[in-house]
């Protein structure tokens, strides 16, 4: 039987699915009568993957239902399939177009199946985006703080920065109580803080937004917190090589951690010296400790050794 391909695009009260090889497209409806329909009709099929367009939270239920069915789920990246798309000549925006897309994209590209979190590792990342929302709105009401004058406005502001502080205060204590509760989390944020320049912010970070880590290779694990470098290139022209994609929050925890590591980390601080010994400008000497900070993490957990084991062994090679 042939292996069949699905296309799932997510909106916000209904979903359209798309099957390639065949061409065959069907919506059902996104609540749990419609998942089930869902579930029910590709039942019937030898699947190779069920891929669902990554929709800002619309797709999470989507996913986790087809996953918890054993379906082979993978959450494609919306840029990328809208490259792809424009790479078709496709840039009518409709949902049929858009189902088939996502099925044709993920039957040339053929993304590695890996498994979703579980409830406590959700449950963990969804503390931690709340959190960098709270931080957002903090900076955002203090950005106004500094621009507006009339007394009572600026009271107004005090108070909602008050009660934005003691709301993440809270979610502070919920993660570390999530974190605490787990004897494996506990160990392995205890791993990852270890590290000079990873804090629980970044740890917390990393174990809610990168569960892969440990798990892959130094390449894939760059390429999915958006570190591995590309480069624009067109026959023998070659131009500067960039970063990006991947999972943001996970790059700029990273880069936060490179800024603090340049300075404090023995290891990473000399590799930050010889970078700019060679002429490296700092930034992109910051990215360079950034993806090797990912790097050593991942080896870390991938052996579940502590860090001074790695500081000798890279400090005798230094």
């Amino acid at each position: 039987m042939e292996a069949i391909v699905v296309g799932i695009d997510v909106s916000k009260d209904k979903l359209d699915i798309a099957l390639r090889p065949s061409g065959e497209v069907f919506s059902v409806s996104r609540d749990a009568a419609g998942l089930d329909v869902l579930i029910s009709r590709l039942a019937a099929f030898s699947l190779a993957a069920v891929a669902v367009e990554a929709t800002g939270g619309f797709e999470t239920v989507v996913a986790a239902s087809l996953a918890s069915a054993g379906l082979p789920v993978v959450v494609v990246n919306p840029v990328q399939v809208r490259a792809f798309a424009n790479a078709l000549g496709k840039r009518a925006k409709t949902d049929p177009i858009d189902a088939r897309v996502i099925a044709h994209f993920v039957e040339a590209t053929k993304p590695e199946i890996r498994p979703l979190p579980d409830d406590a590792t959700q449950l963990l990342a969804d503390l931690v985006a709340r959190r960098r929302q709270i931080i957002q709105m903090m900076v955002a009401e203090r950005q106004r703080q500094k621009r507006l004058v009339a007394k009572h406005l600026q009271k107004s502001l005090a108070r909602l920065i008050k009660a934005l502080e003691k709301e993440l205060a809270a979610l502070d204590q919920d993660i570390d109580d999530a974190i605490r509760g787990t004897p494996a989390w506990r160990e392995k944020e205890d791993l990852l803080a270890s590290v000079p320049g990873v804090g629980p912010t970044i740890a917390h970070t990393l174990m809610a937004e990168l569960p892969e880590l440990g798990t892959l290779d130094r390449k894939k694990i760059a390429a999915l917190a958006g570190l591995a470098p590309w480069t624009r290139q067109s026959g023998r022209w070659k131009g500067k090589s960039f970063i990006g994609g991947g999972r943001s929050c996970v790059r700029a925890a990273l880069f936060m951690g490179a800024l603090v590591a340049a300075r404090y980390n023995p290891v990473l601080k000399a590799f930050k010296e010889r970078l700019i010994a060679a002429g490296k400008p700092k930034l992109v000497a910051i990215i360079a400790i950034a993806r090797k900070l990912l790097t050593i993490l991942n080896a870390m957990v991938r052996d579940n050794k502590p860090w001074q084991d790695f500081e000798q062994k890279e400090l005798a090679h230094a």
